[in-house]
């Protein structure tokens, strides 16, 4: 039984920059669940107030950072009153690595501060904030950030989030805290944040955001939740249509006439045994609709989480010409979105939507020059010399093979960093005249668009979806306003 407090909606957290804090504020006002993307953070930060920051929106975040100091230093290193001419490059910020530096943890916390403040401010609904478990270098200082600003939940995917609990426990006490981090070739590596250093001083304790877990199949879920320490507060099982990344299929890759990943019965979630873990969950992926959330409910699920239609609306982060293209491609019937299981750095399958002018045309992918020179997707590996290295299968194919890995494993990867930052309107100006193409990502199952209305808002996508729907017996009242009291948890597992 869903108890009060819960949302039925959850906005899901697409990134790079596209469910940004106007997004995520305008499904919290609303009452449902709005959601920040977590990745990259620091670098839109910095090429927006290298753009000027229009209408002072993240300065007027910055403002309320706890500490002036930190703020005024971020400010002085990538703000631009006015804005870079046209042509210019964006100034460089720190790339991630296991080395320990100070100004890129300022940035970190500084920029999730500053985008979960906005999609909070004058509104009291629930908003969270999402990471993704491949980029484990990011996590604790952009979710420290993220916590200084109030976030109310924290989402993580593309992986297993089992040391997030013990995270955000030390992170609410401002409490030296440190993760993880996978070294190919090596053990015993972490990266952490001291908030107490970075700060100055010691702040009262934060309230400590739940964290639902994003996973593909039940097996996962059982095993994060066996145990106090790995367990979330809830779980989102998301399908393999859902937009960005998916999980590949279990088992051997088989691959089908179109090129694709080949999904079967062994990749369905199990959701009567999801139920049966005693935790709250969310259903994603082309469950974007009226029935669609009647799906969920009747399978026992809370709600559901929506990404697509929200991708679309008119507060989207997305470029705003890039935005009407995809939306009038789905609503033809004309565009193609491809699970293409080589695109993506991590290994897993990516959806690519085949949009003219974008990464998703061979000529414009072959013409790009291969260069990471953001590195969010990188993988830290021990050398011979038993230092670290980091590299990534977008990069250069000769430096990949010098790094010691095959040359197939380069092959048709697509930079995601620099595409996905180019389709908010924030891709890198090169010298010669080059600029970045955007990769655009969308979920397969384009029926989120009926019943919509043309340049639609989020707060249309809300209605649709809650109104259209016929609760069951049993089904949930939707929640009008923000109710964050206590969850019961339950008990050890079988």
């Amino acid at each position: 039984m869903r108890e009060p407090g819960r949302p039925v909606l959850i906005q899901g957290g697409m990134g790079v920059g596209v469910s940004g804090w106007r997004l995520a504020r305008a499904v919290a006002v609303t009452g449902q669940l709005g959601v920040v993307s977590g990745t990259a953070l620091d670098v839109t930060l910095a090429r927006r107030l290298q753009r000027g920051d229009p209408g002072g929106h993240l300065r007027r975040a910055l403002a309320r950072f706890p500490v002036p100091d930190v703020a005024e230093r971020v400010l002085g290193r990538y703000y631009v009153p006015g804005g870079i001419g046209p042509g210019v490059s964006f100034r460089p910020v720190p790339r991630l690595g296991l080395r320990a530096n100070h100004a890129r943890d300022e940035l970190a916390v500084v920029a999730n501060f500053a985008e979960v403040f906005l999609a909070k401010e004058g509104h009291d609904g629930p908003v969270g904030v999402n990471y993704l478990e491949k980029i484990q270098l990011a996590t604790p200082a952009a979710a420290y950030g993220a916590m200084l600003a109030g976030a109310d939940y924290v989402l993580v995917g593309a992986g297993i989030p089992a040391e997030i609990p013990r995270l955000l426990d030390e992170l609410a006490e401002h409490r030296p805290a440190r993760s993880s981090v996978t070294v190919a070739g090596a053990d015993g590596h972490a990266i952490g944040i001291d908030p107490v250093r970075l700060l100055g001083h010691r702040p009262a304790p934060l309230a400590r955001p739940r964290l639902l877990a994003i996973v593909s199949s039940h097996v996962l879920a059982a095993y994060l939740a066996r145990s106090p320490v790995t367990r979330p507060d809830g779980f989102v099982i998301e399908s393999p249509v859902a937009g960005g990344h998916s999980a590949p299929p279990r088992g051997r890759m088989t691959l089908g006439p179109s090129g694709e990943p080949v999904y079967g019965p062994r990749d369905e979630a199990d959701t009567a045994k999801v139920a049966a873990l005693g935790l709250p969950f969310w259903l994603a992926g082309g469950y974007g609709t009226p029935g669609g959330l009647e799906r969920a409910w009747a399978a026992g699920a809370d709600g559901i989480q929506v990404g697509s239609a929200f991708a679309l609306c008119r507060e989207s982060g997305l470029d705003p010409a890039l935005r009407q293209r995809l939306r009038r491609q789905a609503a033809s019937g004309t565009l193609r979105v491809r699970n293409d299981p080589r695109a993506s750095p991590t290994g897993f399958p990516f959806k690519v939507a085949e949009v003219a002018g974008t990464l998703s045309e061979q000529e414009v992918y072959e013409a790009r020059p291969r260069l990471c020179d953001l590195g969010y997707l990188r993988t830290p590996y021990e050398k011979p010399d038993g230092g670290i290295g980091y590299r990534c299968p977008a990069e250069p194919v000769d430096v990949y093979v010098r790094k010691g890995r095959p040359a197939e494993e380069a092959q048709g990867r697509q930079c995601l960093c620099n595409g996905l930052l180019a389709a908010i309107g924030l891709g890198r100006h090169r010298a010669g005249g080059y600029d970045e193409p955007p990769l655009l990502t969308l979920g397969q199952d384009a029926g989120f668009l009926d019943g919509l209305p043309d340049d639609h808002r989020a707060a249309d996508v809300v209605a649709r979806i809650l109104q259209g729907a016929t609760p069951h017996s049993g089904a949930p009242e939707v929640p009008q306003g923000r109710d964050l009291g206590p969850w019961p948890q339950p008990g050890p597992l079988g």
